[in-house]
This record gives structure tokens, C-alpha cells and sequence, in this order.
């Protein structure tokens, strides 16, 4: 059973029915253990020890939060700051963090259309998830496809129902070792996983 730690941040949480709704869904699923980020650090005073204790005790680590600016809130970038240090996550010492897997679950107001070539963003979500990628791959772990949520601010309660309990069947199946971290490596989006066949998990 794969360990799953899920670093969310959402500094307005009550305005957002996706997240409420992808919360509500993951709430009290076992071996998904859920560190709220703006709950614990309001003030962005990151306990690094706690952190870095968390990160150690898990397989996959996604960081959930609502796509802002072609990334992500402002704690997350804290986090990575403090958290990640040299020695520690990457460097010639830094190998706490190897062979573990990191990722992004995310929700974006626009269609999915608009992150084409030809739309409003003119680049593809991965494209402005590089930093991230790139980050896990220097503190040598291995990125997986991102989990993305299009649309949000046009999507009704029903089609929100859906998207959360989407998230919680593939959390479940990665923690049960259904889908394998090797599977959503080769994927474009983490969202595809659940329609791989069965022996290609």
C-alpha cells in the first residue's frame, strides 16, 4: 500500500465548491493522510522539522490547490522554499526525498480548450507545471502526471459531485497499488488513469 500525503492550500476555501467537494470526498479515506497548509501556517511560519517528518513517512506526495496565476498559492512556494533545503532534498547529501513521487492536483477556472496553442493560455497546463517537475526531478524523485479539474466556474453541483468522486476512486486505487506511480509517469494527465486497462496500471 503506497503511503499518499496530500499538501493542500487554498486561501479561500469557502469560496470554492470544488474543493469543498474534493475534500468532502477524501475526508477519512485510509492511507491518504490530508496536511491543510493555510490551517496550520496562517501565517506562513512553515515548521520545517514537521514538514520534512511528513514528507519521510510517505511514497507520493500531491499538492492540491486551485491553479492562480499559472501556479500555485502563495504557501506552496513558501513550503518549497524552507522545506526542500539543500542537503536535505537535493545536493550531494540531499537524498532524503529519493525514489519518491511528487505531483500536482489542480483546478482551473478556464476550459480545457483555452490551454492550446490557439486558446486564451496558449500553452498546456504541463507547460506551466515545469517548475514543479523540475523540482522533483532535483531532489530526485519522479513527477507524475498532474490531476486537472477544467472549467470550474462552469461546471454544476452534479458536475462537481462527479470530479470528486473521480479524485477519491483514483486515490484509492494509487494507494492500493491498482494504478502504479510507473503508469502516471507516462501519462499526459493523471485524470487518464482510470481508463488505462487493468494490466497496464
Amino acid at each position: 500500500m503506497a503511503r499518499v500525503l496530500i499538501n493542500f492550500a487554498h486561501p479561500a476555501l469557502e469560496k470554492s465548491r470544488v474543493h469543498q467537494q474534493l475534500l468532502a470526498a477524501i475526508k477519512g479515506v485510509k492511507g491518504i493522510t490530508f496536511n491543510d497548509l493555510y490551517e496550520w501556517y496562517p501565517d506562513l511560519d512553515i515548521d520545517v522539522a514537521r514538514e520534512q517528518q511528513l514528507l519521510e513517512r510517505h511514497d507520493i506526495i500531491l499538492l492540491q490547490h486551485p491553479f492562480y496565476w499559472y501556479s500555485a498559492p502563495a504557501i506552496i512556494k513558501q513550503w518549497m522554499d524552507l522545506v526542500l533545503e539543500h542537503g536535505w532534498a537535493y545536493g550531494h547529501t540531499g537524498k532524503a526525498l529519493q525514489g519518491k513521487y511528487l505531483s500536482n492536483i489542480i483546478s482551473a477556472g478556464s476550459a480545457e480548450s483555452g490551454y492550446h496553442p490557439e486558446g486564451k493560455h496558449q500553452y498546456p497546463v504541463r507547460e506551466f507545471l515545469l517548475p514543479f517537475s523540475q523540482t522533483a526531478a532535483l531532489c530526485n524523485m519522479q513527477y507524475l502526471a498532474p490531476y486537472v479539474i477544467y472549467g470550474v466556474h462552469r461546471m454544476d453541483i452534479e458536475d462537481v459531485r462527479g470530479a470528486a468522486q473521480h479524485y477519491r476512486n483514483l486515490l484509492e486505487q494509487l494507494r492500493d497499488d491498482k494504478i502504479t506511480p510507473e503508469a502516471l509517469t507516462r501519462l499526459t494527465y493523471m485524470n487518464e488513469a482510470l481508463q488505462l486497462p487493468s494490466q497496464t496500471r
